[in-house]
């Protein structure tokens, strides 16, 4: 038995002994992504614990994903798998930003992007995900709305968009330094490519892709679409799930770059170590919890298209 089988066995083991549900994001290494019992987009990943009778979840992730776990399931105990493993463009928007932010633009409504912490959640008039936030923007009864904390994500949604947008100026580095030069590289190599990119990339980057979607929405287009060859404008890790629902499809990172290193800093000795001591315990303050999802469910009641 190698070192990886005895970890995932004796993970699935303290799990079920333990009523825990694993949950892993996308961008996880894929022995991760192999252990836990669900696997896809932060939202979606918490939506789903949310409904489930499970008395543990263990976030194999980062903190802003943690903290909206224990926003939609507050009886439960909530753990990260690895301590510090963090979101750079989360950490660009504090709550006492985002409220000089609205001073600036009385009266216009906040759209905050899920990938955000719990105390900016709290501030905003609602939230989106990478896949609705141009729905959410139009369900919006404003003339001029504030989106944070990615200004790539709000620029992609101005585009499909009639109101006037005002972005804070946040990032993902991973997507955002992600240069044309290296793009077009890759489609020079595989001229047969569907290049999908996402949101949190740049315009430049935007403009020249075949589509432009979430990594659920990456994940959903690669099973459907007939093309045979994909480039992937996203972080590494979603090529791992790529290649394993589609055995006969070819998938090539747009470049080799694009690697978040607090995505990666989660291994199975720390999935298993996070179960045995059951830390770090994530929790979010209740006053701070209820605004938070009050934010959440009024994006979850916007139709989608």
């Amino acid at each position: 038995m190698s070192e990886i089988e005895r970890l995932s066995r004796d993970i699935r083991k303290l799990a079920k002994e333990k009523n825990a549900l694993i949950l892993a994001h996308n961008y996880q290494v894929s022995e991760v992504q192999d252990v836990a019992d669900l696997t896809g987009d932060s939202l979606a990943l918490s939506i789903k614990a949310s409904r489930t009778g499970a008395d543990i979840i263990l976030f194999c992730g980062v903190e802003f994903m943690a903290e909206t776990a224990s926003i939609v399931s507050p009886e439960k105990k909530v753990l990260l798998s690895a301590a510090g493993a963090g979101c750079l463009m989360a950490d660009m928007l504090s709550a006492d930003e985002l409220r000089d932010f609205k001073a600036e633009h009385p009266g216009a409504p906040v759209v905050t992007y899920v990938n955000s912490v719990a105390e900016v959640k709290a501030e905003s008039d609602i939230c989106c995900t990478s896949a609705n936030a141009v729905q959410v923007v139009r369900s919006l009864d404003a003339p001029e709305v504030l989106m944070t904390p990615d200004r790539n994500l709000a620029m992609w949604a101005q585009r499909h968009t009639e109101q006037k947008i005002h972005y804070w100026p946040g990032y993902c580095p991973v997507h955002n330094d992600l240069q044309v030069a290296a793009v077009k590289q890759a489609m020079e190599l595989h001229p047969d490519a569907v290049l999908m990119a996402h949101p949190e990339c740049s315009p430049a980057i935007l403009d020249i892709a075949h589509v432009v979607r979430s990594t659920s929405g990456m994940l959903a287009y690669a099973r459907e679409s007939e093309a045979r060859e994909f480039i992937v404008a996203t972080e590494e890790g979603l090529l791992y799930p790529l290649k394993k629902e589609n055995p006969g499809k070819e998938f090539y990172p747009a470049s080799s770059g694009m690697i978040c290193k607090d995505m990666k800093k989660t291994g199975l000795e720390d999935v298993l170590r996070a179960l045995e001591t059951e830390e770090p315990v994530v929790r979010v303050p209740e006053d701070i919890r209820v605004r938070a999802l009050r934010a959440v469910e009024r994006m979850m009641a916007v139709p989608r298209d």
